[in-house]
């Protein structure tokens, strides 16, 4: 949440979102002080630049955790209209991407690590 407000300094949040890439890491920072949410939990991409905060549904829960001193991690996952979409893991795992269905993001079968352009069937 958050995306469309100015950070104080550096690049836009819109802008930093929109360089951001599936599976960057990206820093959570509880803000207690924050007068209108003490339980706002910032999100920073890999740069330090700010995208935005968790919503406030989970922001309570999540501030909860980083309270109780539990390991979390966090990587961006993809841009919204609303901003972005993070995916998180606690107790000191590591967040996985969820398996693309987008056959130009998959590779090749041969697993080389070529990743060809995606050719539509013939109609």
């Amino acid at each position: 949440m958050g995306a469309d407000y100015p950070n104080r300094r550096g690049p836009t949040r819109r802008f930093e979102i929109a360089i951001c890439a599936p599976g960057d890491p990206v820093d959570l920072l509880a803000e207690p002080n924050n007068p209108a949410d003490p339980r706002a939990v910032a999100v920073f991409s890999a740069r330090g630049v700010q995208l935005g905060y968790i919503t406030a549904e989970r922001c309570g829960w999540i501030s909860g955790m980083f309270a109780r001193g539990c390991e979390i991690h966090a990587i961006f996952q993809q841009r919204t209209s609303y901003g972005c979409v993070i995916r998180i893991a606690f107790n000191g795992e590591h967040p996985t991407l969820p398996p693309s269905n987008n056959p130009r993001t998959q590779p090749a079968d041969n697993d080389s690590g070529f990743w060809p352009d995606y050719i539509p069937p013939d109609e």
